[in-house]
């Protein structure tokens, strides 16, 4: 396997959760690192890869604005081709990188080469223009999908996403004042970003136990 991957918790789990970053920030991020920490603890092997605009970013520096999600589609199946793994495998990012995996997951779970469908923090909308909708793909989605969203995120909150027609696949973890890294506001809403995280991962423990293998 290549250097490509950040890899962690046990090389014996039931099941693999591939995960892609967001739009501005790289697999090594606070958030994408919270987040794989605390689903390993859970018993999951977690990969981290990223998109080859960060990591020329990486290299260069430069700060160019990233690719239409739809056009790196190719390069998230070409990951889950290199990582090959072993057993049940469930796709899935943090914000932009999820919306990815949301949209090859249908032909992926079709093809019995994943098992489910996690985003974490989804972008149903750019911040402040809730009419231009990016959830036309996940209204006739068959796939089995998890999506954790914080209850005030600016990319859809809870009373906006109320509205919106998704498949009947679709299960959504509210957590309580959260924002789009799931963070809440402690003086507000009494939890704290652990206990979010906590949240986040024992839902998708129990999430995952109930897919098809």
């Amino acid at each position: 396997m290549s250097e490509r991957f950040l890899i962690e918790g046990p090389e014996n789990a039931e099941f693999t959760i591939l995960l892609a970053h967001g739009a501005g920030a790289p697999m090594d991020s606070a958030s994408m690192t919270a987040a794989a920490s605390a689903l390993s603890a859970k018993g999951f092997r977690v990969a981290r890869f990223e998109f080859g605009y960060m990591a020329s970013r990486r290299m260069s520096g430069d700060r160019k604005p990233p690719p239409r999600a739809e056009t790196l589609n190719p390069e998230y199946r070409d990951a889950i081709a290199e990582f090959g793994a072993k057993g049940p495998l469930i796709i899935g990012g943090k914000s932009m990188g999820g919306r990815v995996a949301s949209m090859i997951a249908g032909d992926l779970h079709a093809e019995g080469k994943i098992a489910g469908l996690l985003c974490l923090g989804y972008p149903f909308h750019p911040p402040g223009k809730p009419e231009q909708l990016r959830t036309q793909h996940l209204k006739g989605l068959t796939t089995p999908a998890l999506i954790c969203q914080g209850t005030r995120d600016e990319f859809g909150t809870r009373e906006e996403v109320a509205g919106y027609e998704l498949s009947d696949g679709i299960e959504i973890l509210w957590l309580e004042d959260g924002d789009h890294d799931l963070k809440p506001r402690k003086k507000i809403s009494g939890f704290s970003a652990a206990d979010h995280l906590a949240t986040m991962a024992e839902t998708v423990h129990v999430w995952a136990g109930g897919l098809k293998r």
